[in-house]
């Protein structure tokens, strides 16, 4: 197939998700409409996903990593193959309902002003409920506090306390962000060479956020458009979700490194774009509650 024909490139990084690529590789084979590039990057997966992935989708590519760090590493590996105007990262634990979303999403984002990044709903496939990490605010420092303090919690609907996950706007209605999720992220080609792709600083986490930061910072809107609902297992391949404990693939050593790298995001975003623009009090009390952080998510 010439490359000109292609509408779109997707783009999943897979590290052991065997047991979840099929669904999600057949629900892209089975979108009508749309000519798709399928681009795999396999991040050193030690269970059969390589071989999965030759044997029964040879329409594939395959690119196959040395190591299992960075998921911001892997993605641009995959640009590097992507031949269409549009790329949507897609996580491998998730997988379309209806046969014409994708080409929805598609005119979707080309009919939609000064678009950035585009994300559908994502519900997890265990509960049927809202992803939330879909739909995302900017961690400023008093967001953050709000969030992991549990303010958010106990008043989503007001702005003053659900910044963290923009809880205050309308789930069911399409609406500006400021960031979409990593597990589906669609943008142009044209915006992702802009801006730089994905911050390979990150190992794990936070590349999402960072990717959408720099998108809004050039003037791009972040749009969540929940006309399309795909399904997310969430965490299948790092052991993060308690959604998902029962059918992840992650031991506990993988998980442990994911808390970790987890954490790291935090400063990294912070330093990057927040240090210069708050009182060194301010960063200060962030680091401290970073630390606090850290030494709950890995006791």
């Amino acid at each position: 197939m010439n490359h000109q024909a292609f509408d779109i490139s997707i783009i999943i990084l897979n590290y052991n998700a065997a047991p979840f690529l099929p669904d999600c590789l057949d629900s892209i084979e089975a979108q009508t409409g749309i000519n798709v590039q399928t681009i795999v990057v396999d991040n050193h997966s030690t269970d059969n996903s390589v071989e999965l992935i030759k044997k029964n989708y040879p329409k594939v590519i395959l690119v196959q990593r040395d190591t299992s760090v960075g998921f911001a590493a892997g993605n641009n590996r995959g640009v590097e193959k992507a031949a269409a105007p549009l790329v949507l990262f897609l996580n491998p634990d998730t997988k379309f309902i209806g046969q014409n979303d994708l080409k929805r999403c598609v005119d979707k984002y080309n009919q939609t002003k000064s678009v950035g990044a585009l994300t559908c709903r994502v519900d997890l496939a265990i509960t049927k409920s809202l992803d939330v990490t879909c739909h995302r605010g900017f961690p400023t420092p008093w967001a953050s506090l709000t969030y992991f303090s549990g303010l958010s919690k106990l008043f989503p609907q007001t702005k003053l306390f659900g910044q963290y996950l923009q809880s205050y706007k309308d789930f069911n209605k399409e609406h500006q962000v400021d960031a979409v999720g990593g597990m589906f992220l669609l943008v142009s080609k044209q915006i992702g060479d802009e801006v730089g792709w994905w911050d390979e600083d990150y190992p794990l986490y936070g590349e999402d956020l960072d990717f959408c930061y720099r998108i809004h910072q050039k003037g791009y809107r972040n749009i969540y458009w929940p006309e399309v609902t795909i399904l997310h297992y969430k965490g299948a391949s790092t052991g993060m979700s308690k959604h998902s404990k029962k059918v992840t693939t992650a031991s506990k050593q993988t998980t442990k490194r994911v808390k970790l790298w987890s954490i790291e995001a935090m400063r990294l975003f912070y330093d990057k774009h927040y240090k210069k623009r708050y009182p060194k009090i301010v960063t200060a009390l962030v680091y401290v509650g970073i630390s606090v952080l850290k030494f709950i998510r890995t006791r």
